[in-house]
């Protein structure tokens, strides 16, 4: 008798047989050409505004071109862009630690964690965070605490967590740093402390030859600072305010990415913007898939979803934010977690 496929082996047969995981090399050749060309073209009218305030906007723009970058890179640590590791690692290299300036070691340790359990308490690096609590048990041995009125913060922190993500893109520079000279195992470690230091060097020190130090300092904050919130605002409505899975619980791999992952609706502007990231639930389940297939596999999978009773979840991106925000209040005041979900209490094998 003839083995009954699972649930995620028939989706992945009928995925791949609808060629949606093949790669696509002009829409990568493209941007992996256009992203250093459009690096050094911001440079070159860097240099030529000048000693001005008016730079603030060109380092408005460079955040938001890192970020596009970053993006990129993404996809080639998750094997969307070439057949070979080897290239896609060569290539996160370049993207990720000298255009970018975040280590592609650290980055690959903390998001292959998240990636195997995503929303899982004691597994998932992105809800243990030391400034905003995900969880009521991380909210009640935080609120113990009586440091600077952090029960009063911790009620509120759902409106500090945006303008916390000023401080995020500072925050991913010195994890990187942290990881590449850690003792910790590290591939290519020389690599990535040769790239890093290119970049995290040469580009402040070019700012402060161009600009007067005050401007310097401005220009710095702001690229940090937007750049911090707009990789923040790209990743926050992906799993924040789903579904928390307790350390003992076991779920299959299907509903472990699905249940605990959020679709954000919208146009192919939007797709950009966010880099494909508001394909989140297509994204965890077949995280090799080239980004410009993810929109047509979403009607797929979603379907799909639906037949076999898997609540598939998407909303728009504003209304993302607003569910962030007010999970996050309610964690902080205490409440269990609103978005619990009832397959996932019973601490039993989905």
């Amino acid at each position: 008798m003839p083995k009954t496929p699972n649930s995620y082996t028939e989706l992945s047969q009928r995925v791949t047989a609808s060629g949606l995981m093949r790669r696509r090399y002009g829409y990568y050749w493209t941007k992996l050409v256009a992203a250093p060309v459009a690096m050094a073209a911001a440079l070159v009218i860097f240099v030529v505004i000048g000693n001005t305030w008016w730079q603030l906007f060109t380092a408005a723009g460079l955040a938001i071109l890192f970020t596009q970058i970053a993006m990129l890179g993404h996809d080639a640590a998750h094997r969307q862009i070439f057949r070979s590791g080897r290239w896609n690692d060569w290539t996160t290299l370049v993207i990720g630690n000298l255009l970018v300036g975040m280590s592609y070691g650290w980055w690959q340790h903390k998001h292959t964690r998240h990636h195997a359990n995503p929303n899982k308490v004691g597994a998932d690096p992105d809800i243990e965070l030391p400034v905003i609590s995900f969880t009521p048990d991380q909210a009640a041995r935080r609120r113990e605490s009586r440091w600077l009125g952090l029960g009063w913060l911790m009620a509120h922190q759902g409106l500090f967590f945006f303008p916390i993500l000023l401080l995020e893109g500072l925050s991913l520079h010195a994890s990187s740093i942290h990881r590449v000279f850690s003792r910790e195992p590290l591939r290519r470690r020389w690599v990535e402390i040769l790239f890093i230091s290119i970049r995290l060097v040469l580009f402040p020190l070019l700012v402060f030859l161009v600009l007067s130090p005050g401007i310097a300092f401005a220009f710095l904050g702001v690229q940090l600072g937007l750049f911090g919130v707009y990789m923040g605002m790209a990743f926050a409505p992906n799993h924040k305010g789903m579904p928390i899975v307790p350390a003992d619980v076991k779920v299959d791999f299907l509903r472990r990415q699905v249940l605990m992952s959020r679709n954000i609706r919208g146009n192919r502007m939007l797709d950009t913007m966010m880099g494909g990231l508001n394909y989140q639930i297509e994204h965890h389940l077949f995280p090799s898939m080239p980004r410009p297939h993810l929109r047509a596999a979403s009607d797929m999978i979603e379907q799909y979803c639906r037949d076999k009773g898997v609540a598939y979840t998407q909303t728009g991106l504003w209304e993302s934010y607003g569910i962030v925000v007010r999970y996050i209040n309610r964690v902080g005041l205490g409440e269990r977690d609103p978005f619990e979900c009832p397959l996932l209490v019973q601490r039993q094998t989905v």
